[in-house]
């Protein structure tokens, strides 16, 4: 018997592949000439379509080279640096900034950061305008904060980001969004121009949803309020010192940033109340789109959220086509227009992990889970005509179990790597523990969805009582976060032990389990060698303990 979970082709990975590898390129050598490349790129593919009939080889060998000149010119345009920048002293300056996005934070915080665009400089800097830069201003007492697409008038002091920092650092955060400069120790002059209708909506909607999820909480339970608006709105700067220690030791952090996980399961919740309405399945598709997009959107708009709508929505495709399910060609085409559109994010430590582990879940984890359902189904001698509803209880449950064990398997295998490479930490306790939080962490993302329906309709009690369901899963959370971190050996400081082993090992995981499944997982060894690759980089190539 075939598993339903192999076989997927998925033909954009020849175009994805080449541009991650161009991408690299790019940045290894970053005094390629873009004008250049790109000509070279678009001779290639002339080159490539006039052979697609007499020479397959060499129309695909083709192909994929065009696609790595593309992805080395898309880094030099994307990142825009000039070689003078590189030696540039902080200096005083007075800009005009478009406000693009700005990072949660407390109300009364002192000062508010966020990426904006320069609309207006002095005559000596007139080449940082269309520049994205980040800024750190200060506000005033009573002052609120700018909203998206308002330009304002500011000061402050300039300083230039490193042309290749570390990418667990803030400054490789920065360096994959395109950012060259940050504008510190800056104050708001005056706003220039107003935001748009539609974000002054979307600010307005994120304190109602923040006054939502506090509800019957903030008073009586503010550790547990916090833990739900970090949950639902992505807001982590109200997690105490204690919570991030404890979320980090356990590498559950993931819990609380807006990704494929919160996204998946108010995608589904969209999805069943539309079914309600007994819609026909392409306008389900169009309005759930639309109302998953408002909730990203009014939640900040981050980069992992926008990569999990991409997601959910190709995902979603297939069903509101009327197509068979295919998660590997979904995958691959959501990373294609994410590095179409945002190219340098590839370098991101938040791409790097949501898409190795989404990757792994696909090709590793989903047939595993198969395969052991294939090789230990109960009662596989008896016919299912004759099971009674115990049989078909408990047969359920297994499948459950080992389908739970063989995902949280793959999901750790990436995690346990990038864990070391971006957080400095090897959290070996983190399977045990994600098997439990994560289906816990549904739960709780159900809970938070359901008070935001509650609250935006005026139904006070259904916004309590989901509130405090909510609350009872995120505090059964917390102290299942806080036993696991007591555990001997439940997480260690690790790094390793030359830079270049962490990417590496992790390209070679995803290799591997990408030759595992080409081949159905037959003629690779089985399922042994993704876990040989991750246990001899842990043994060999990791140096452990504080450093």
């Amino acid at each position: 018997m075939r598993s339903r979970s192999l076989g997927h082709r998925a033909p954009l990975l020849w175009l994805v592949l080449p541009l991650i590898a161009g991408l690299t390129v790019g940045r290894a050598f970053s005094g390629l000439t873009p004008f250049g490349t790109l000509v070279a790129s678009l001779g290639l593919v002339v080159l490539a379509w006039r052979m697609r009939d007499s020479s397959p080889r060499a129309w695909a060998g083709a192909l994929v080279a065009a696609m790595m000149l593309a992805g080395a010119a898309a880094y030099s345009l994307h990142r825009a640096r000039l070689a003078v920048w590189e030696d540039l002293p902080p200096r005083e300056v007075r800009l005009g900034l478009r406000i693009d996005h700005v990072f949660p934070r407390a109300a009364t915080a002192a000062t508010v950061t966020g990426l904006a665009t320069v609309t207006r400089t002095e005559a000596h800097l007139r080449e940082l305008v269309a520049q994205r830069i980040y800024f750190s201003l200060r506000r005033r007492p009573g002052e609120r904060a700018p909203i998206r697409s308002a330009v304002v008038a500011a000061g402050g002091v300039l300083g230039t980001v490193p042309r290749t920092p570390p990418a667990d650092s803030f400054d490789g955060y920065l360096a994959a969004a395109g950012i060259n400069f940050r504008l510190n120790r800056g104050r708001i002059l005056t706003e220039e121009t107003p935001p748009t209708r539609y974000h002054r909506f979307c600010a307005h909607a994120a304190t109602r949803f923040e006054s939502i999820l506090g509800y019957g909480l903030t008073e009586k339970q503010p550790r547990l309020a916090g833990l739900l608006r970090a949950m639902m709105l992505g807001h982590t700067h109200e997690l105490n010192e204690e919570q991030r220690t404890l979320f980090m030791q356990s590498g559950t952090m993931h819990l609380f940033a807006i990704s494929g996980l919160n996204i998946g399961v108010i995608a589904l919740a969209l999805e069943s109340i539309l079914r309600l309405f007994r819609l026909p399945a392409l306008l389900r598709y169009l309005a759930g789109g639309v109302l998953l997009w408002l909730f990203v959107d009014i939640t900040g708009g981050s980069a992992s959220a926008v990569r999990a709508f991409i997601m959910a929505i190709f995902f979603a495709s297939a069903r509101a086509w009327r197509r068979p399910g295919n998660p590997l060609a979904a995958l691959a085409a959501s990373t294609l227009v994410v590095l179409l559109c945002s190219p340098l994010e590839v370098f991101g430590a938040s791409f790097l992990m949501s898409y190795s582990i989404v990757g792994a879940l696909f090709l590793f984890g989903v047939p595993l889970a198969d395969a052991g359902q294939e090789r230990w189904a109960p009662w596989r001698d008896l016919p299912r005509p004759a099971w009674r509803w115990w049989h078909h209880g408990i047969a359920a449950g297994w499948r459950k179990i080992l389908s739970a064990l063989a995902v949280g398997i793959a999901a750790t295998l990436v995690s346990l790597l990038t864990g070391v490479q971006f957080f400095g930490m090897l959290t070996p306790g983190s399977l045990l523990t994600n098997l439990v939080l994560i289906p816990a962490a549904m739960v709780a993302t159900a809970g938070g969805f359901a008070s935001l329906l509650a609250g935006l309709a005026g139904f006070d009690s259904g916004v309590l009582v989901s509130n405090h369901a909510a609350a009872l899963t995120l505090l059964a959370i917390e102290t299942i976060v806080a036993w696991s971190v007591r555990w001997p050996g439940a997480f260690l400081p690790a790094t390793f032990a030359a830079p270049w082993i962490g990417p590496a090992s992790l390209t070679l995981l995803l290799a591997v389990m990408t030759a595992g499944y080409a081949t159905d997982w037959k003629r690779a060894g089985r399922w042994w060698p993704p876990v040989a690759v991750v246990g001899l980089t842990l043994i060999f190539g990791v140096r452990y303990g504080a450093a």
